[in-house]
């Protein structure tokens, strides 16, 4: 997996892959239930976009999928989001590069 940050939105937003199709967010997803026990509070999909939302570590995030952007992981607030929300962002996106 790649990794690029961004802070379009306000905050810490960790690309995972640009340009792929449902199956890498499928992937991503699965992997944060396998590998890390995450569990999804909240599914909103659509056609194009995706909004799963979890817990991870106490800090609520969300992971994001759009047919123009990608899988991304970002504080569930957005530009409301504490530090500590980015560096969870951060964290989790470095562990998941890793696997």
């Amino acid at each position: 997996m790649t990794l690029t940050l961004r802070n379009d939105y306000g905050c810490t937003e960790a690309v995972i892959a640009e340009n792929c199709g449902f199956d890498r967010f499928y992937k991503v997803a699965d992997l944060l239930v396998e590998k890390l026990r995450i569990r999804f509070t909240t599914k909103v999909d659509d056609s194009d976009t995706s909004y799963w939302d979890f817990q991870y570590k106490g800090h609520k995030l969300t992971l994001h999928y759009n047919i123009y952007d990608g899988v991304s992981i970002f504080p569930r607030s957005l530009n409301g989001a504490a530090r500590k929300d980015n560096d969870a962002v951060l964290e989790l996106a470095k562990v998941l590069t890793a696997l």
